[in-house]
């Protein structure tokens, strides 16, 4: 009865070094805000294809084998595999083997005397793992574990998201500085026109430097963005992890790239759906873990050892008679004052999980923040690239107006000169509006977990 009684008592003392995974009161809601188009395409995890470049698909799969960030991801992966492992064999004993051997000459006396002695042992030690601290600390380390796994699984969605959004700010670039050229060859048509004009004495020396400015301004804006486009090349170079020197892409613009409609699905699967949601709470579990560890260390520990061993008088040898010897001992080791190292100990676990509760909570919060970000400007920049296509016509056929009344002399050059900036701007605004609807598109797979789902 007392045995009993005793094992029900420890099983009960061991029962309250756990507590549950506290959890973050959040709850998902029941759509989201924005709507989307009613043929928009589920998520796919090649979601990078859906925008019609094989340039792009080449990028991404040589990102994938050659990017650092990924590795140093892949890397820490393994270093939380031997953390597991590590943490794994404090549930076994440990066994340990030594092998002496000695001689030992003395001269007394014009006497010589040599002493011979050989000895092997072999010891055994075992912590019973009463109180789930051992236990505890393998959750913990399989916890980090995963957090450890999700993470890199964020940092290749991070990584895929960067290459295309680049890609994307490269061939937009390549674009702008063609529709620079050609506002700089319209300019250049113009002046010669203004030339012509004022040589024979049509216009103004006014009117010809005003047009020769417009010249030199139009040149003067291609070096912003050729530099632009040498930066962003030398970036995305380093995400696919080759040299800038010689790094090059094929990409001359941003029409011919397709701009896919996304279905987000229901708000609840966006929780098991993000590597990053994964992550927090996999670190959730190991702060769980660590406060039963915590909790654990203020009970006693029993320790368990045992050793055998044999000793000779030969060097070497362990023939003719040697000595055998046998030992097992149990010790409890019980912690009565340690200045209060323990309970601050736990305190500092039990603060920590509630600070990764809510950190959980408010990376979930971010989440749901994304989509709606990302899903209202995909469908308001959608709107706002066909209007800009039309501010784009109107103009284009403002400035051929305005240089035929010109020419005819209706019109002074004043309304030709803002009619060409008037287009400039227009043609400059559409290529950004294109790229922020592409780059829109990137920010929704990525907020939607790009495809992912645990493994």
């Amino acid at each position: 009865m007392k045995k009993l009684f005793l094992v029900l008592l420890l099983t009960a003392t061991g029962c309250a070094t756990t507590s549950p995974v506290l959890e973050p009161e959040v709850s998902a809601p029941p759509a989201y805000n924005e709507t989307t188009t009613p043929n928009a395409a589920a998520l796919s995890p090649e979601w990078w294809k859906s925008f019609d470049s094989a340039e792009l698909e080449a990028l991404v799969t040589e990102a994938l084998a050659g990017s650092p960030d990924l590795a140093i991801a892949a890397e820490r992966v393994r270093q939380a595999e031997a953390q597991v492992r590590a943490a794994g064999a404090s549930l076994f004993p440990s066994l340990t083997g030594s092998v002496s051997t000695s001689a030992r000459g003395s001269r007394e006396d014009s006497r010589t005397s040599t002493s011979e002695a050989s000895g092997a042992s072999l010891s055994a030690s075992y912590e019973v793992d009463l109180w789930g601290r051992n236990a505890a600390g393998v959750r913990g380390a399989e916890a980090s574990l995963r957090a450890t796994t999700f993470d890199r699984d964020a940092a290749r969605l991070t990584l895929i998201a960067g290459v295309a959004s680049a890609y994307f700010e490269v061939a937009s670039l390549r674009g702008r500085l063609a529709v620079a050229r050609e506002n700089l060859a319209i300019a250049e048509r113009v002046l010669n026109l203004v030339s012509a004009r004022a040589r024979a004495g049509a216009v103004s020396p006014l009117d010809l430097a005003r047009q020769e400015a417009a010249v030199l301004s139009q040149r003067a804006a291609l070096l912003p963005l050729e530099q632009q486009e040498r930066q962003t090349l030398a970036a995305l170079a380093v995400l696919v992890g080759r040299l800038p020197e010689g790094f090059d892409v094929k990409a001359q613009g941003i029409t011919a790239l397709a701009v896919p409609s996304i279905s987000p699905g229901l708000p609840a699967d966006l929780l098991v759906r993000r590597p990053d949601l994964a992550a927090a709470e996999a670190q959730l579990s190991a702060a769980n873990a660590d406060l039963a560890a915590a909790r654990a260390a203020l009970l006693p520990s029993i320790q368990l050892t045992g050793s055998a061993g044999v000793a000779s008088g030969a060097l070497l040898s362990f023939v003719g008679g040697p000595a055998t010897t046998v030992a097992i001992a149990a010790s409890v080791l019980q912690p009565i004052f340690d200045g209060g190292r323990l309970r601050a100990g736990v305190s500092i676990a039990e603060s920590r999980e509630r600070e990764l509760v809510e950190s959980y909570r408010k990376a979930i919060l971010s989440a749901f923040s994304d989509v709606e970000t990302a899903l209202a400007a995909a469908t308001r920049l959608q709107q706002r690239e066909v209007l800009q296509a039309q501010v784009e016509e109107r103009a284009r056929e403002a400035l051929r107006l305005a240089e035929v009344r010109y020419r005819e002399g209706a019109d002074d050059l004043l309304t030709v000169l803002d009619a060409q900036r008037t287009l400039f701007d227009a043609q400059q605004q559409l290529a950004l509006v294109r790229q922020e609807r592409l780059d829109a598109a990137v920010s929704l797979f990525k907020a939607l977990g790009g495809g992912w789902q645990a493994a």
